[in-house]
């Protein structure tokens, strides 16, 4: 990673929001200093209340993202399986087929490319261009039994596709659906409460630290880790946005451009 590429993740993490929790909590540390008020909050109240069900929130947004890396890569294996089947099942090799199960493959990751990074208002028509690929690849199957592949192997085609069309639905959902939205707007509402409330905590620190400069330390630091465990949750909450540095990207022409990897030359020439 670039040293460019760290910044930009860095202001992923800190940025407006943490700017305007770190000015609420300085001026509550400054109007209880101004006054008199301290107090000795206990701090179990800010692991309970935000970073239990930050760091829950953000286990869980791990495994989706996880989950979809699996199921992405599942799409792929069983596609590049439906490749070399298509090029070594059958006693000729035809580059024109090839050329097929390649374009066809191109359609249905360039479809799920764009249904999972567009907005879910446009997720029906973008799922029609999936199926619609899925479709293609259907027919390209029995296209292959016609010009002689076994029935059995035909029958292993099919389950190659079925089993795409699963992993295709499980992505489906992670990208439908969202870690538990009553907990998120429960954390947002005490990341900006609780700098508040703390202030006289922070001003009884103070007190204790003898330097004025070292004053308002403690509130901005208290700013930083809350907002930026929440920055971390939200980035990791759609891992389809393209936003954050650990979404997961679907590289249709990639995949593309390596499946002919293992072919003859004389087969893409023919093409």
């Amino acid at each position: 990673m670039t040293i460019l590429q760290r910044l930009s993740s860095i202001t992923l993490i800190i940025n407006f929001k943490t700017v305007l929790i770190s000015a609420l909590a300085i001026v509550a540390t400054w109007a209880s200093l101004q006054l008199g008020l301290v107090a000795d909050y206990p701090l179990t109240i800010i692991s309970t209340a935000v970073i239990f069900p930050i760091v829950f929130s953000i286990g869980h947004a791990y495994k989706r993202r996880e989950a979809a890396l699996d199921d992405y890569g599942v799409m792929k294996a069983h596609g590049r399986a439906l490749y070399f089947a298509a090029r070594d099942w059958l006693a000729e090799t035809n580059p024109a087929r090839l050329r097929q199960i390649e374009q066809t493959m191109a359609d249905l990751l360039t479809a799920c490319r764009d249904m999972f990074k567009g907005d879910r208002a446009d997720m029906r028509e973008n799922e029609k261009r999936v199926y619609a690929a899925f479709s293609d690849l259907s027919r390209f199957v029995r296209a292959m039994r016609e010009d002689g592949l076994a029935s059995g192997e035909c029958s292993r085609c099919n389950q190659y596709v079925s089993k795409m069309i699963v992993a295709f639905e499980s992505v489906k959902h992670i990208y439908q659906y969202r870690t538990p939205r009553t907990l998120r707007v429960f954390s947002d509402i005490f990341i900006i409460i609780l700098p508040l409330i703390y202030g006289p905590y922070f001003a009884y620190e103070a007190v204790e630290y003898g330097a004025p400069m070292l004053t308002y330390v403690m509130p901005i630091l208290f700013a930083i880790i809350l907002t930026g465990l929440d920055n971390i949750q939200s980035h990791l909450e759609d891992p389809f946005d393209q936003i954050g540095v650990d979404d997961v990207a679907i590289h249709a022409e990639k995949f593309v451009e390596l499946l002919a990897c293992g072919e003859e030359p004389e087969a893409r020439l023919a093409a």
